[in-house]
C-alpha cells in the first residue's frame, strides 16, 4: 500500500458506485462537482470517485463519505443545456482516503492503494467459472442483463476484473456494490459476488412469478367482465336483464303486500325512479333498499287473537305466580276483544298501552312474553336502556349513508304482524343529548289518538300501529317525562312477600335451574324451611332474581357431588344451607342499632322497591347549629330544618328544653353515606330521632315509619306505602307508623302482612311521641319535674 504525494480532487457520487476499469457517464449538477471539473488541468485529468452513504444528501460532508472510492480518468466533458455538465469517466484501481487536504470549493485528499491478495489455484479459477454460469442464470430472468453482456463477461479473465465487471453491470444497492468494491481478497469477493448473483436470480424468478399471477388474475377477470357483459346483451334483447327481474319481482311484492293508498303511491313512484337509475349507480343501490324495507313491512298481515279469556288465564298463571292485577287487565282486555268480535267482526279496536313499574327481579320483561303467548300474538321486544338519540326511534332520513328505520319500523318487520305484542323495556333509562330527545319521539308512538298514522323519518309514509299491544317497563317513575308517563296506563309491580317467594321457588325458579343442572327431581329436594331461609339469611330484594341465584349455587354444589360418585339423593334443609353456602350475609342487627336514644327507623321507596334505613341523631355542646350528612338531597335537608323549627317553637309543649338550641348542636346521619336520599317521607322519623334524643327516650323497637310534615306540625300523606311496609315486613318489623290519610293504601297489601303487622295512623305530629318512644323512666321524669318546679 502506497501514499500518493500530491492530493487528488474527490468527487463524490450519490447512488453510483465506480468500479476499477468500469466506464459510465456521470451526470454532474451540483455547483461543488461543477467546480472540481472546471478546475482539471487541460491534460491527464485522474480525480478520486467516491460514494457517498446516504444519496438524499444534497451537500455531502467528509463523514457522509465512504472511505474506500476508485481513482477515475475524465475521459470527456459535455455541456448541457441546462448549465450542468456531463462526464465520462474510466475506473482505474481502488484506493483509500488517507486525510483530506480541503473541503472548500470541493474536497480534495491524500490517497493509498490497496493491494489485492490474490493467490490463483483452482478453488479461485472454480468461483470464477460459477461466477459465468450464474451470471448467464441470470440473464435469463432479469430483462436488463443482455447478450452482449455475456459476451463481455466471457473475455475477462482475470477473477478479480471479471467479479468487479459482474457485479457493476447489476441492478444492486450501493451497499452491496460498496462491500464488494472495498473487499481486498480476491476469493472473498467472489464468495460475496456468488452469493448477490444467486440472490438476483432469486428475486427475479419472484418477481416474474407474482408478475404472471397477476396478469393472469387480470385476464381472467376480462375475460369474466366480457362474457357478463355479453350474458347482459342476450338478456336485454330477450327481456329478460336482472334490472328488469328485479322489477318486476318488487312489483309482484307490492301487489301482494296489501298497502294502503299513500304507501302505494310512493312505491310505485319508487319503482318508476329505479327503472331509470343504472345498476351500477349507488343511487340504484338506496332506492332498492328503500323498496325492500316496504315490501316486507306487516302492513295488512295480523295474528288472530286467543279470545278464549279461560285459556288465556292458564296461560298467564302457568309461567307467573300472583300479579292478579295485571292479568286482570290482560283478560279484560280479550273480553272487550271477544264481546266486538261477536258484535261486529270488522270493528276495529285499539290496543292498549300499559306501563308495568317496579323493582327488578318482579317479573315485568317476562310476564310481556306470557301476554303475547296468552293472546296468541307475535312478541318483539327492544331495550331502550341508554338510548340517546332520537333516530333510534324514528329511523334516519335517507338521505344518509347506511340510513335506517328506527327500531319500531325494524320490530314490526322482525314480527310479521301489524299487531304484535311490542315490549319497551327500560323506559325510565332513556337518555337525552345533542342528537335529539327519544322519549319526546315516543309521544306519538304510545298516543291512541295519533299512532294509527305514525311517520318514520326512513319510510316517510305513515304505518297504523294502533293494533299494537304496546307494553313498557321502569324501576322508577320519577325520570320518565310527564307527558309520556300520561299516555300510558300504570300497573304496579310490588314486591313480594316471603310466602309468595316460597310458592314462586317450587313452582318456578327450582324446577327451572334443576333442569338446567342437569339433575332429576329425584335427585334434589328443597324443604320449605331451606327456601325460607335462603330468603331471609341471604338475600334482601323485592324480586326473585338474587333468590333463583343462590337456588342456582345449592344446585351446582349438588351437581358438583353426583360428578364425583356421591350417587344420593341430597334433602336441603334449613341447616344444610349453611355447610353449602357458608356463612349468612344478613344480620338481624336492629336490636343492637337501637340501644341509643335519637336512633330510628325510617321506611324508603327506591328504584329496587322499599327498603329501611336508619337515621341516627347526636348532640353535642355548641350554639344550635344543625348539620346534615349522608349525601342528602335537598327536600329532606328542609324537611330536617322545618322539624328542627318545630322543635324551638313548641319546646315546652313537647317537654324539652326551651333553651336547648342555645347549648347544644345537633347533628343528624343517615349511614349507607355513598347512596344519594331525598324526598319528604322522612319528616316524622326526623321529628322522632331529635325528639327521642333530646328527651333521652329510647325509640320502641321493631318500629318503623314514615311521612311528611308541615312547620305547624301537621302529618301529610305520601306515596310507595305498600312497598315501604314490605320492606318493613320483610326487616322483620312489626309495627309501622302512618299517615292517617293513607289509610286506605292498606287495602293493596297482602292479608298476611296485615294479619302479621300493627299499623298506627296519625294526623299530628306530636301524636307520634307516645307511639314511638319508651315511656319515660320514673328517675328522670320525677328529676324533670322537679326542674321544672
Amino acid at each position: 500500500m502506497s501514499n500518493t504525494t500530491n492530493a487528488l480532487p474527490v468527487m463524490p457520487l450519490r447512488n453510483t458506485v465506480l468500479f476499477p476499469q468500469q466506464v459510465i457517464p456521470l451526470y454532474i449538477g451540483r455547483e461543488r462537482s461543477l467546480k472540481l471539473l472546471r478546475e482539471l488541468p487541460s491534460g491527464k485529468k485522474t480525480i478520486v470517485v467516491v460514494a457517498q452513504k446516504e444519496g438524499s444528501v444534497e451537500n455531502p460532508e467528509i463523514s457522509d463519505l465512504f472511505t474506500i472510492g476508485t481513482t477515475a480518468s475524465v475521459m470527456k466533458i459535455l455541456d448541457m443545456p441546462d448549465g450542468s455538465q456531463s462526464a465520462i469517466v474510466q475506473g482505474g484501481e481502488r484506493v483509500k482516503i488517507s486525510d483530506y487536504t480541503q473541503s472548500d470549493p470541493y474536497f480534495k485528499a491524500h490517497i493509498e492503494s490497496i493491494d489485492e491478495i490474490y493467490d490463483a489455484d483452482l478453488e479461485t479459477d472454480a468461483m470464477a467459472a460459477n461466477i459465468r454460469t450464474n451470471f448467464k442464470e441470470l440473464s435469463k430472468v432479469a430483462d436488463y442483463i443482455t447478450q452482449e453482456h455475456i459476451s463481455l463477461l466471457s473475455n475477462i479473465q482475470h477473477p478479480a476484473r471479471l467479479v468487479d465487471r459482474a457485479i457493476s453491470m447489476m441492478q444492486l444497492s450501493n451497499s452491496e456494490k460498496q462491500d464488494i468494491l472495498e473487499e481486498t481478497n480476491v476469493d472473498e469477493r467472489l464468495k460475496k459476488a456468488t452469493v448477490l448473483i444467486n440472490r438476483e436470480i432469486q428475486r427475479q424468478e419472484i418477481g416474474e412469478k407474482i408478475q404472471t399471477e397477476v396478469q393472469e388474475e387480470i385476464s381472467k377477470s376480462q375475460r369474466e367482465y366480457f362474457l357478463r357483459e355479453q350474458m347482459k346483451a342476450i338478456k336485454k334483447e330477450l327481456g329478460e336483464d336482472d334490472q328488469t327481474l328485479e322489477i318486476k319481482e318488487l312489483e309482484e311484492k307490492i301487489l301482494k303486500v296489501g298497502m294502503p293508498e299513500e304507501a302505494l303511491k310512493v312505491a310505485n313512484k319508487e319503482i318508476d325512479r329505479l327503472q331509470r337509475i343504472p345498476p351500477s349507480s349507488p343511487e340504484y343501490t338506496v332506492s332498492r333498499t328503500y323498496l325492500d324495507w316496504l315490501v316486507e313491512l306487516p302492513w295488512s298481515n295480523e295474528t288472530e287473537d286467543r279470545v278464549d279469556v279461560h285459556e288465556a288465564l292458564k296461560i298467564l298463571d302457568r309461567d307467573h305466580y300472583g300479579l292478579k292485577r295485571v292479568k286482570n287487565r290482560v283478560l279484560e282486555f280479550l273480553a272487550v276483544r271477544k264481546l266486538k268480535l261477536e258484535q261486529s267482526p270488522d270493528a276495529p279496536i285499539k290496543g292498549p298501552i300499559l306501563c308495568f313499574q317496579g323493582p327488578p327481579g318482579t317479573g315485568k320483561t317476562s310476564l310481556g312474553k306470557s301476554i303475547a303467548d296468552a293472546l296468541g300474538r307475535e312478541f318483539v321486544r327492544i331495550s331502550l336502556g341508554g338510548v340517546r338519540d332520537e333516530a333510534e326511534i324514528r329511523g334516519h332520513r335517507r338521505t344518509y349513508i347506511g340510513a335506517l328505520p328506527g327500531r319500531i319500523i325494524q320490530g314490526l318487520k322482525k314480527a310479521k304482524t301489524r299487531n304484535p305484542v311490542f315490549m319497551l323495556d327500560e323506559v325510565d333509562k332513556l337518555g337525552t343529548d345533542f342528537r335529539g330527545d327519544p322519549s319526546s319521539a315516543l309521544l306519538e308512538v304510545l298516543d291512541p289518538e295519533q299512532n294509527h298514522s305514525f311517520s318514520d323519518h326512513y319510510l316517510e309514509v305513515t304505518f297504523d300501529l294502533s293494533k299494537v299491544m304496546f307494553i313498557a317497563t321502569a324501576n322508577w317513575l320519577d325520570p320518565i317525562p310527564g307527558p309520556l308517563r300520561d299516555r300510558m296506563e300504570m300497573i304496579d309491580f310490588p314486591g313480594y312477600i316471603e310466602e309468595e317467594k316460597i310458592q314462586i321457588a317450587k313452582s318456578y325458579l327450582i324446577p327451572k335451574q334443576v333442569s338446567e343442572h342437569a339433575l332429576g327431581e329425584d335427585q334434589i329436594t328443597f324443604m320449605d324451611t331451606a327456601i325460607s331461609e335462603l330468603i331471609s339469611r341471604y338475600t334482601y330484594e323485592a324480586g326473585v332474581r338474587n333468590l333463583e341465584r343462590q337456588i342456582a349455587n345449592v344446585c351446582r354444589k349438588v351437581a358438583r357431588e353426583r360428578a364425583e360418585g356421591n350417587e344420593k339423593q341430597r334433602r336441603i334443609t334449613k341447616g344444610s344451607i349453611t355447610k353449602i353456602l357458608g356463612p349468612p350475609k344478613r344480620h338481624n342487627e336492629i336490636a343492637e342499632r337501637m340501644s341509643n336514644p335519637g336512633i330510628v327507623i325510617g321506611l324508603a321507596y327506591t328504584a329496587v322497591g322499599g327498603d329501611i334505613l336508619f337515621i341516627e341523631a347526636m348532640k353535642m355542646p355548641g350554639k344550635g347549629n344543625l348539620k346534615l350528612t349522608g349525601k342528602l338531597g335537598d327536600v329532606m335537608k328542609e324537611s330536617a330544618q322545618a322539624v328542627f323549627s318545630y322543635i324551638r317553637a313548641n319546646a315546652e309543649k313537647l317537654n324539652v328544653d326551651p333553651d336547648f338550641y342555645k347549648k347544644y348542636d345537633m347533628h343528624i346521619h343517615i349511614p349507607a353515606g355513598a347512596v344519594p336520599k331525598d324526598g319528604p317521607s322522612a319528616g316524622i322519623t326526623l321529628f322522632t330521632a331529635m325528639i327521642s334524643l333530646l328527651t333521652e327516650r329510647l325509640v320502641k323497637s321493631n318500629l318503623g315509619m314514615t311521612g311528611e310534615i308541615t312547620l305547624r306540625g301537621a302529618v301529610l300523606p305520601i306515596g310507595g306505602i305498600r312497598e315501604k311496609v314490605m320492606a318493613a315486613n320483610r326487616a322483620g318489623l312489626t309495627t309501622v307508623i302512618l299517615p292517617k290519610k293513607n289509610e286506605s293504601d292498606l287495602m293493596d297489601l297482602p292479608d298476611k302482612v296485615k294479619k302479621e303487622m300493627n299499623f298506627e295512623f296519625v294526623e299530628e305530629i306530636c301524636d307520634v311521641i307516645d307511639l314511638a318512644l319508651e315511656p319515660e323512666e320514673p328517675k328522670k321524669a320525677a328529676k324533670a319535674a322537679k326542674t321544672e318546679g
